[in-house]
């Protein structure tokens, strides 16, 4: 297994390969270059190919999250994940804080993470061409 701090060999097709093999979706390939861009992807490979990934959004200073921790399914339970968090602590500029599934959370917690913050949401808005007029009449 070949593990990978900041992999900028990491491009959307391969991760979106990955993701949809974990959380399927249809996501943009554009917007996913971007998110790629903007974070720290640490990888496993087995023989090249990407079987692990934790990406981490920091400021570089204040803050860092992990904004999530995939492995493939044929490869849980090996240590894959356990060892791109031991990467990711030895390299991190910042704290990580990080919200974790219930069922997650001892896999953290034998990692030597520790509770923290209890974390909330802000969900995005959605965008109605109404709103869309009402805020450009606003504007004006």
């Amino acid at each position: 297994m070949e593990y990978r701090f900041d992999d900028r060999a990491l491009h959307a097709e391969e991760f979106l390969r990955f993701v949809n093999q974990v959380w399927p979706g249809d996501y943009d390939p554009a917007r996913t270059e971007e998110a790629l861009r903007r974070t720290i992807c640490l990888t496993a490979r087995d023989n090249g190919t990407l079987v692990g990934c934790l990406r981490i959004l920091t400021d570089g200073y204040f803050f860092g999250t992990i904004t999530e921790l995939l492995v493939l399914p044929e490869y849980q339970r090996q240590g894959i994940g356990s060892a791109l968090l031991a990467l990711a602590k030895q390299h991190t500029p910042t704290l990580l804080y990080f919200g974790a599934q219930p069922e997650a959370e001892r896999f953290y917690e034998r990692n030597g993470c520790r509770k923290s913050l209890q974390s909330y949401q802000i969900d995005q808005p959605e965008t109605t061409e109404k709103q869309a007029v009402q805020t450009v009449q606003s504007e004006k």
